[in-house]
């Protein structure tokens, strides 16, 4: 690419599948736009290739390449629904459906932060008809994760680097 008489390399992604860090390991199978729209249209319950097209008006090999690895990291279940041609159907996996919060997460924060004409698709609560205030909850109590009481700190399987990140400070989880 040549750039005000500049010639940059082609920029290869690094990989941070193998990242310590829970949400690098997420972002590595998620991360990129056409990922999480494509999961965001199957837990719609779109299932055939040219709906996924269609409603996201993606190139077909951009949107093939996605499906496959949506598929080879486990959120996608592939089921051939037609012999002759050969049609297939890709349909949420138990991961696929437990990514269903975060992208609800990512709807409310979009909606909040960026969305000044107001929401363009809110959850409602289907006994009262009113939007729900999608939050982080520990499920165990029922609570919002947020600051002051609650915070991260290195799990049973943190290494080394994880240890001392968390030691050099006190992470807040939640909303303050």
């Amino acid at each position: 690419m040549q750039v005000t008489g500049h010639n940059f390399p082609a920029m290869r992604r690094k990989s941070i599948e193998k990242a310590s860090c829970p949400i690098a390991r997420s972002l590595e199978r998620v991360g990129d736009w056409w990922t999480m729209l494509i999961l965001r249209d199957a837990l719609h319950g779109f299932a055939r290739f040219e709906e996924f097209r269609d409603s996201l008006s993606v190139a077909p090999n951009i949107l093939a390449a996605r499906l496959t690895r949506l598929v080879e990291d486990g959120f996608l279940d592939k089921r051939q629904y037609s012999a002759h041609p050969p049609r297939y159907e890709y349909v949420p996996t138990q991961r696929g459906r437990d990514f269903r919060p975060v992208l609800l997460s990512l709807m409310a924060f979009g909606n909040k932060h960026f969305a000044p004409e107001g929401a363009m698709v809110e959850v409602i609560n289907t006994k009262t008809g009113k939007p729900a205030d999608i939050g982080v909850f520990d499920r165990a109590t029922g609570l919002p994760i947020a600051a002051p009481d609650y915070r991260m700190v290195p799990g049973p399987a943190a290494n080394a680097r994880v240890k001392k990140r968390y030691a050099a400070r006190k992470v807040e989880a939640g909303a303050a």
